[in-house]
């Protein structure tokens, strides 16, 4: 099995030398690529001249975190891609888990491995911790991770188990996989491309898994910080593009109009922090929702699964219930 660790680089050199060791240690199952988005710094001419074992793929412009990814993985040949970002620190023995549940599991296409927090690294990070899941407003939320709560990982989601969604920041898949759905959607740009691509390969009736004896730390934030309103606009955004395309048809303008209701709350609640910037965030990312409805209904496939979520309401679950543990939702669900 041909496994490519593919790193997706723009302007990262100072994530490349402080990251890119680890990958190439502990990745000899593998062939290592950075694929650079059309990077104004000197991080291609660092990789030649300091990791010579590393293949290079350089794009003609930066199209995001989708549509840089699907432009390099055309030109790599691979069984599997393991897409990661520039800002996480591989463990040892990372691969092997994943390269034997694919070996062993024919239906499985994707998997994510145990994503902790370079930063305090007994706790979950933000970025798929435990793997993922959404609700059913298409809020995502992780085992280990609901909204801002991160847990402390004590061994608690120590399964394999399925899940709905893997974190792009760490994402395992078969390339025939990868190729038969034509990759991430590119109209995303970046944010939830990788649970509208794990929701259109759940549709397809594979398996997404994940597994927690291979273990890797992210910083997160790196490319584009938390409380930027860049990434507040791209997150609802591509969350109603992402519904538009794969809800049950039954379930489609009821949960659309509930999740713009939703969105209005949001909205005024950052007016009233004062947070004028993420309130118009907001707004553009409804026009742009709007303005793209129809090409996007377009992409629906045949076939919608009709069980997608795991809770009805994240939102009412954490702040009216004031619940911050994963385990805890699924006991009350």
């Amino acid at each position: 099995m041909k496994i490519a660790v593919v790193i997706l680089n723009w302007n990262g050199k100072q994530l490349l030398e402080q990251f890119l060791p680890s990958v190439v240690q502990f990745s000899k199952e593998a062939t290592v690529y950075v694929a650079d988005n059309a990077s104004t710094d000197d991080s291609v001419a660092f990789v030649k001249a300091h990791f010579p074992e590393v293949s290079i793929v350089v794009n003609p412009t930066n199209t995001g975190y989708a549509g840089g990814y699907n432009e390099a993985l055309q030109h790599i040949d691979a069984d599997v891609y393991a897409l990661v970002n520039s800002d996480i620190e591989v463990t040892e023995n990372w691969l092997q888990p994943i390269i034997k549940a694919f070996q062993n599991e024919p239906t499985t296409a994707i998997i994510q491995p145990k994503i902790l927090d370079f930063k305090n690294k007994d706790y979950f990070e933000y970025a798929g911790a435990a793997g993922g899941y959404i609700d059913q407003y298409g809020y995502p939320f992780c085992r280990g991770r609901l909204f801002d709560t991160l847990e402390k990982d004590n061994g608690q989601y120590d399964t394999n188990q399925e899940i709905f969604w893997a974190s792009g920041a760490c994402f395992f898949i078969r390339s025939q996989v990868y190729n038969e759905l034509n990759g991430f959607d590119t109209s995303f740009f970046a944010h939830q491309e990788e649970i509208d691509l794990c929701w259109r390969v759940k549709n397809k009736g594979y398996t997404i898994k994940y597994l927690f004896e291979s273990k890797v730390y992210h910083v997160g934030g790196a490319t584009l910080q938390q409380g930027n309103p860049k990434k507040t606009e791209l997150n609802f955004r591509n969350s109603l593009l992402m519904l538009t395309k794969n809800l049950p048809q039954k379930d489609l303008y009821r949960i659309l109009f509930i999740r713009m209701v939703l969105d209005g709350i949001a909205g005024i609640q950052f007016l009233l922090q004062g947070k004028i910037k993420h309130f118009w965030a907001i707004l553009k990312a409804h026009f742009a929702f709007y303005a793209r409805y129809s090409e996007n209904y377009a992409k629906r496939s045949n076939f919608q699964q009709k069980e997608y979520y795991i809770v009805k309401s994240i939102v009412y679950s954490y702040f009216v219930k004031k619940i911050r543990f994963f385990n805890d939702i699924i006991t009350l669900k």
